[in-house]
């Protein structure tokens, strides 16, 4: 039983993390005629269309894809509670769990892009196309801290800055509402 659990989680945890990317890329206006941004918006877009119909988008803000994390999320914990049996479904509970799903799973995806786009900045030297989007949406939360830190003689340390405030935030979070 554990072990679908954690299927049912990775799952639904993969493609709400694409889905945020897409809202991310949106927002931060990132190339959308890039491969790794293409692949976002071709898995996404089938479930989004139809939302965009109905939902229009707020300044930068894409309303339908946020809907659509929320959906995930919510799907994502009814589905689980379907699983685990003898579990009430109360919907203002799913309601809040998914907002707080969606937002633990933002700052997750915010860790591993910062990861990968250490990890390629150090192995592609600027060659490869994931690498060009990874640093459009990173770089906003990045140049404000490389500003100002000293120079340690071409030593980027940015990244684990912002990582290790993103840690902290996600350890204050699971001391408040215990969701970590």
């Amino acid at each position: 039983m554990n072990s679908v659990l954690i299927l049912i989680d990775t799952l639904f945890n993969l493609y709400l993390m694409v889905v945020l990317l897409r809202l991310w890329l949106q927002f931060a206006r990132a190339d959308f005629y890039n491969p790794f941004s293409q692949f976002v918006v071709k898995v996404t877009h089938p479930l989004i269309r139809p939302l965009r119909r109905v939902l229009p988008s707020i300044g930068r803000l894409d309303t339908a894809t946020l809907i659509l994390a929320l959906l995930v999320a919510a799907v994502k914990l009814v589905v689980i509670r379907l699983v685990v049996g003898g579990v009430e479904i109360n919907p203002l509970q799913i309601t809040i769990l998914s907002v707080i799903t969606v937002f633990k799973e933002a700052l997750s995806l915010l860790i591993y892009v910062l990861i990968l786009r250490a990890i390629l900045s150090w192995v592609s030297q600027g060659r490869n196309p994931i690498e060009l989007v990874m640093g459009q949406l990173t770089e906003p939360l990045l140049a404000p801290i490389r500003k100002r830190m000293p120079d340690l003689g071409g030593l980027d340390l940015s990244v684990m800055v912002v990582i290790l405030f993103l840690f902290f935030v996600q350890n204050l979070l699971g001391e408040w509402f215990g969701i970590y």
